[in-house]
């Protein structure tokens, strides 16, 4: 059977992103089109893929057996984009990242504008998720992720360290100082929910020996708002302090902590040329990005 590619890539969209209007937005269509080509696609399998409810598209059992037949078809589309391509300098297409949103809002940006003034034939997508990025879904071709995966047919590799203080809003510290431990007991604290930490890689107020937050949220930029906004002191991403001018450093010789950020990806992609490549970009322009602005903070 002679299947569209077309139609096989709109499934692998809407199996990864589990519903229509996502992949709609991903593919530049229209919901009704994806939703056409999927029943297309399902009436020349002569199988129902997926199971429509009102929380959006589920694989069904069919969809599910047929998912690795349509990866394996897509990553033999893109060996054979490299094979007919070769090795030019020049890379094109679409690319998905996935990382923590900390990451995605302060260091993705400028990483992705210096890829697409090199290559602007990419077509770069960041998926910033207060979780892990399931590789193994195709939620993403790779991503930036703050401690190894331990299970998975995964490749890691290491990007770089990166440092974290404790901050706040000047003119709160103006009011009420801090020149020691002690102090901090004056100040509302700022931070993660605690039962959303995804990683313990950002259990961070638990290391530093403060309590749970007065203040919480899932998202960095959220806390790094709530900060700007003089409610309280909490722990900032050293290359996040650029955009956050009226931000100061808080004990920096009792409080300082480093981390490290690791780029993963699936294993079979190591066979794909073009990934290979678009890996090593990335990582050079990450690695430049994350030293000018911890140099700026």
């Amino acid at each position: 059977m002679a299947l569209n590619w077309d139609d096989l890539r709109i499934f692998l969209h809407v199996a990864r992103g589990e519903g229509l209007t996502a992949a709609a937005r991903s593919l530049r269509l229209d919901p009704a089109t994806v939703g056409r080509r999927i029943a297309r696609l399902e009436a020349e399998l002569d199988a129902v893929l997926f199971v429509k409810s009102p929380q959006g598209y589920r694989l069904s059992e069919a969809g599910a057996r047929y998912l690795p037949h349509a990866e394996a078809a897509e990553r033999a589309a893109r060996a054979m984009g490299d094979a007919l391509g070769g090795q030019g300098e020049d890379l094109a297409g679409p690319v998905r990242i996935g990382a923590p949103d900390g990451c995605a809002n302060y260091l993705l940006p400028a990483v992705c504008a210096r890829m697409l003034d090199q290559h602007p034939r990419l077509e770069l997508q960041i998926i910033a998720l207060p979780r892990v990025i399931n590789l193994s879904k195709r939620e993403a071709d790779f991503a930036v992720t703050v401690s190894p995966p331990e299970t998975g047919r995964l490749t890691v590799q290491k990007l770089s360290d990166y440092r974290l203080h404790l901050m706040g809003h000047r003119d709160l510290l103006a009011r009420a100082p801090v020149s020691s431990p002690e102090d901090l007991r004056h100040h509302r604290i700022v931070g993660y929910i605690p039962d959303m930490v995804f990683d313990r890689e950002l259990d961070y107020l638990s290391e530093v020996g403060l309590d749970r937050p007065d203040l919480g949220s899932n998202s960095v930029a959220v806390q790094l708002n709530l900060l700007k906004a003089a409610t309280g002191l909490g722990i900032v991403h050293d290359f996040a302090t650029p955009a956050a001018p009226e931000l100061v450093r808080v004990l920096p010789e009792r409080i300082s902590l480093t981390r490290s950020f690791y780029l993963v990806r699936h294993a079979d992609d190591q066979k794909v040329v073009a990934l290979q490549r678009i890996a090593r970009v990335f990582a050079g322009f990450f690695r430049d990005e994350l030293a000018r602005l911890e140099r700026s903070a």
